[in-house]
């Protein structure tokens, strides 16, 4: 049975017994103390016209009007419990409807539920939020699939034309081909490792350990200081010890891609990088700014996209794959957190990752 027809028998149901009781409590509390038999009276005594009836003849009296009542409350509750089961269920048969559009690949359809605030108003407001975090998701996963199949067909190509240019002219260089060849596998190993990593972080297979994010910290900038020292970047780290809870490997990625491209990214001689961490009541915070261009708030947001940069492509040999913010967002998700982008007003970029505690204390919880 559909859930409308046994709504309709509840409906009903509860209809005749309610009536039933009604019934009940007319036989129980009224005509028990109605005689069973005719009395005598003085006709001296009687007063005229009145009339004392007996127990059978209310009976027949009251049994058909009582079948009468039951009969029409069984067809009034099977009519307006139908009725009014279709009204209750109508928000259930849209909120279907869009599920069905939702299943042939069309995310763009909202149900928008009209009336007042009630749980199938709730629940319809939750579907649409759940449709456009879907609708965004997939657009995202379309667009990172076209970025990344764009960015791996360029070095693929380039190989293709080195080994060209090697099978038709003898005569080049074997040692300038092979470097050549070397960095650009190099650039291809390092896209599609990348690639790989977003894909676990997604996932959140990772396992949850202690991590301290300063001492991420110093791991990461004592990694990168002969890359900075190339560039004529000092890097300043200070900060308190920030307990959290995640993945080791993980949170070392993203603290070092963080100061990989501040350090990148920063002004052409007496650059500066900073790295700090702090503890505040329920969370941890690593913030790492530099100097460097005036970058609009516009573009902003943009730089967390995958292969988006903030200034023209850099061709070093530390110039990275597109993915250093990206990845970063994608890990600080993954453990829960908050990551924030904002221009310095002297030039460059402040940016901060907000993680969940490790030990919150019992009286914020």
């Amino acid at each position: 049975m559909s859930v409308r027809l046994k709504l309709t028998l509840s409906y009903a149901g509860f209809l005749m017994f309610a009536g039933i009781l009604l019934l009940a409590a007319v036989w129980v509390f009224l005509l028990r103390y109605v005689p069973d038999r005719a009395m005598l009276y003085n006709p001296d005594d009687r007063p005229p016209g009145d009339v004392f009836p007996i127990r059978s003849a209310l009976l027949a009296v009251f049994a058909p009007r009582a079948a009468a009542v039951l009969t029409f409350l069984l067809v009034f509750g099977l009519l307006g419990g139908w009725i009014l089961a279709g009204r209750m269920l109508a928000p259930l048969t849209r909120i279907t409807d869009a599920t069905r559009t939702a299943t042939s690949g069309s995310l763009s359809h909202r149900i928008q539920l009209p009336g007042h605030q009630d749980e199938f108003r709730e629940l319809a407001d939750a579907f649409d939020a759940m449709l456009a975090r879907l609708e965004a998701h997939v657009a995202e996963q379309r667009r990172f699939a076209a970025n990344a199949s764009h960015e791996l067909r360029t070095p693929l190509a380039i190989s293709k034309a080195l080994i060209d240019v090697a099978r038709t002219d003898p005569g080049h260089s074997t040692s300038e081909l092979l470097d050549r060849l070397h960095t650009v596998n190099t650039r291809a190993i390092d896209l599609t490792e990348a690639l790989l990593l977003v894909s676990r972080t997604e996932q959140r297979t990772f396992t949850q350990e202690p991590v301290d994010l300063s001492l991420m910290a110093e791991e990461a900038t004592e990694t990168l200081l002969p890359l900075a020292e190339k560039h004529g970047v000092t890097i300043e780290t200070h900060g308190d010890i920030a307990p959290t809870t995640g993945s080791q490997t993980l949170l070392l990625q993203l603290t070092t891609n963080l100061v990989h491209n501040a350090i990148v990214h920063n002004l052409p001689e007496q650059g500066t990088v900073r790295v700090t961490t702090g503890v505040r009541p329920r969370t941890v915070v690593l913030t790492v700014e530099n100097t460097g261009e005036h970058l609009s708030p516009a573009l902003i947001p943009t730089l967390t996209e995958p292969f988006q940069r903030g200034t023209e492509r850099i061709h070093t040999d530390h110039a990275g794959v597109g993915l250093g913010l990206a990845i970063v967002k994608t890990i600080t998700q993954a453990h829960d957190g908050t990551l924030t982008l904002a221009p310095r007003p002297e030039g460059g970029m402040r940016i901060s990752v907000e993680l969940p505690t490790q030990n919150p204390r019992s009286d914020d919880v």
